[in-house]
This record gives C-alpha cells, structure tokens and sequence, in this order.
C-alpha cells in the first residue's frame, strides 16, 4: 500500500491541492492526483480535479475556506482509500530572515510565520489558516512549509540590501525574493534538458497573475526583480510592480487615501487591470487592444517592463545564454513572449515563429545567440520533494 504526500497551495479565493506517491522511487513528478477550489467566498465556488469537469460546490458563508479545505481533505480520503497521508506540504510564501528551509510546522513556527503576513497580504494569511485548521484537527499529521523566498538566500548582500538607513537592514528589511520554489524547478529541469548551457548566465520569467524574473549563475539565484515583498518588479495581472515611492506618499498625503486604501490599489487594482479597465489576462486583453486605446497602452507597458528588467539583469550577469519562460503566461501566451523577444532583438535573439506558436521546449532559431526556451513549472513537486526528504532524514 502506498503512502502519499499532500501538497496545498492556498490562496485568498483559491486552494490548489496535489497528491504525490511517496513510496515511488525517485518521487514521481507528475502528481498522482490533483485539483482545485475556485471561487471560495464569492456565489460561484467550483471544484475541478485534472482531467475532469469543474463541478459546482456550496460551502456555506459562516466560514467558506475552512469548508474548502474539508471538501478537500474529504475527497483525498476518498481518492486514498486505506493508503496512509504521510505529511501535509504547503507552499508558504514568506520565511522572513529566518526561514530559508523546508521545517515541520509547530505552533511556534505557525507563530513566526504569522509575523510575515504584512509582507505577503494576499498569500500568507491563507496558507497559515489551512496550517492552524490540520494542526488542530490532525495534530499527528506532519506538516511541511516549503517557502517561496528560501532559493533567493544564495542572492548577494548587495542585491538584498535595501538603500535605507543600516539599522533597517538589521530589523529584517531586504530585498527577499519570490517564486522560489518555480525557480528551484526550473534550476533542476534546466539542467537537465540544457546540461552547461544552463549552468552558465540564465533568466528565467515566471510570468503569471503574479510575474518575477530570477538572474541565475551556476543555477543559483544572484538576483531578482521582487524585493521586500511581493509588489515589487514587473507589472503584473493586480499589483504594479515597481514604483516610485513618492507617488505613495502622494497618494496618502495630497489624496488622501488612507494606507488601507493605497494597499488595496496596489495589491488589487493596479497593473494590466489597472492601466487597461478591463482585464488582468493578456488573453482577454489582446483581442482587444486594436480598437481600445488602453488595453493598448497596457500590454504595451507590461512587455516595456519585462524588456526593461532583462536588460538589467543581463547587465548584472554580464551577458546572457539561456531566456527561460515559464508559469501561466511564460508557458502558455506566445504573442507576449514574441514581443518580448522582439525587443530583445539587439541582444541576438531570434525567434522560431512555428516554434514559439506551439508552445516548443526551444522557441529560438539556430542563428539566435541566446537559447530562448519554454519550461513548464512544477511548484507542487518541489514541496513534495522537500517534505519527503525531511521526513526521511528526521
């Protein structure tokens, strides 16, 4: 009978689960099973397991996402059977300076972790309630937080140093990092489908409702374009990316919006739904943008500030071998990365319009000096790794 590894990733209205056989050696990478729950808090709330039709589902409104997560857990007993539940592991966003590596959760970490939620609004919080409710109902279960910010401890002080006075950096202000654990994928699917190419000056874009890009040398992390928290680099679906900080400032203090409003304007309504009015998604913008001045304007600004902060990656790293892209966007919307890439045009690269269209694991031509690839993520397996290799050598 086989044993099982349950990885959750929560998210404010969304809880995406995976189940890994753990008894198979090596750990498989394709889950056995997985699925999620949408909509949780809102009247739409579905249920979708791979490969099947979502199916509508009621949760009830005194507490939605506890209830999503019982529908969950309900369901992965069923898909058990009389196989065992080894660990719980769940992706958590946020490990401060602290944290840096996969830890049984206890409830003096639960309390640490609860620290951090200031730092990640939108991801923490969610993550640390689906902990508290197993820790209470299923105090014997193990459970795993892997975080998104440990790849990037490899980062140099330079690039986690915050230009504030000293003493900020001594109470844990710095530049962290994010998506950690899509970048540890791809340092190890790289490897193996680029061998030393991969090993030398890579970036990869994870380019999804939340978008960051990783400078890698030896396929370790030496940089990145998020920071201190996860607003921070490109533009995004919600959130704005980089921005000047006076603007906050006058945004509180000549408009007076209070700092619950400016955090929801840039957590919230900023970034291609901000600019554009109408949308998060390229792929409801994009059939849009010839007759719509700022849908326009916005796919033009997210493509200008994914260029942008290529180039001062390359810079750091010196040049450029190998352009990964990566997660929903990165893996699955070739128009952005042909504009992308097209800008990019003074760097050598070239792009396969076939190959681009169809999603190939190369996209660049013979001719282009820097390999363009698309590589699928894995975050899931990554947790799933790592709870298991802690529970081996506990």
């Amino acid at each position: 009978m086989s044993d099982f590894i349950l990885v959750l990733n929560c998210g404010s209205s969304s809880i995406k689960f995976a189940l890994f056989d753990a008894s198979a050696v090596p750990l498989p990478r394709k889950a056995a099973w997985s699925g999620k729950v949408d909509g949780i808090g809102g009247a739409n709330t579905q249920f979708t397991e791979a490969g099947a039709t979502a199916e509508a589902i009621v949760l009830g409104d005194a507490q939605p996402y506890h209830a999503a997560l019982e529908h969950i857990r309900e369901r992965v007993r069923l898909r058990l059977g009389g196989a065992r539940l080894e660990a719980v592991a769940h992706r958590v966003v946020h490990g401060g300076a602290k944290y840096f590596s996969p830890i049984r959760i206890d409830a003096s970490v639960l309390a640490d972790l609860g620290s951090y939620i200031p730092l990640a609004p939108l991801h923490q919080p969610f993550a640390l309630e689906a902990i508290a409710a197993l820790l209470q109902s299923r105090p014997d279960l193990p459970q795993i937080a892997c975080f998104d910010t440990a790849f990037h401890h490899t980062m140099p002080d330079v690039e986690k140093l915050l230009p504030l006075s000293f003493d900020a950096w001594q109470r844990g202000l710095r530049r962290y990092g994010f998506h950690g654990l899509s970048y540890e994928y791809q340092s190890i699917a790289l490897a193996e489908r680029w061998g030393d190419r991969a090993r030398g000056r890579t970036i990869c874009a994870h380019l999804g409702s939340g978008a960051s890009l990783c400078a890698m040398a030896g396929l370790r992390s030496v940089a990145t374009t998020m920071g201190f928290s996860a607003l921070d680099g490109l533009m995004m679906g919600t959130r704005c990316g980089a921005l000047d900080p006076g603007a906050v400032l006058y945004l509180m203090e000549i408009e007076k919006l209070s700092l619950h409003d400016v955090g929801q304007l840039l957590y919230h309504h900023s970034g291609l739904l901000g600019v554009s009015g109408v949308s998060a998604d390229p792929r409801e913008l994009l059939p849009k943008e010839a007759g719509d001045e700022r849908v326009e304007l916005a796919l033009a600004l997210y493509v200008r500030r994914i260029v942008r902060e290529i180039g001062a990656l390359v810079a750091v790293l010196g040049g450029l071998d190998l352009l990964v892209f990566t997660a929903g966007i990165g893996e699955h919307n070739a128009v952005i990365r042909e504009r992308v890439c097209r800008a990019l045009g003074w760097l050598g690269i070239g792009i396969e319009a076939a190959a681009n269209a169809a999603h190939e694991a190369r996209i660049s031509t013979a001719e282009s000096t820097v390999c363009v690839a698309v590589e699928p993520t894995n975050e899931e397996w990554i947790a799933a790794r790592h709870a298991l290799a802690l529970l081996r050598t506990a």
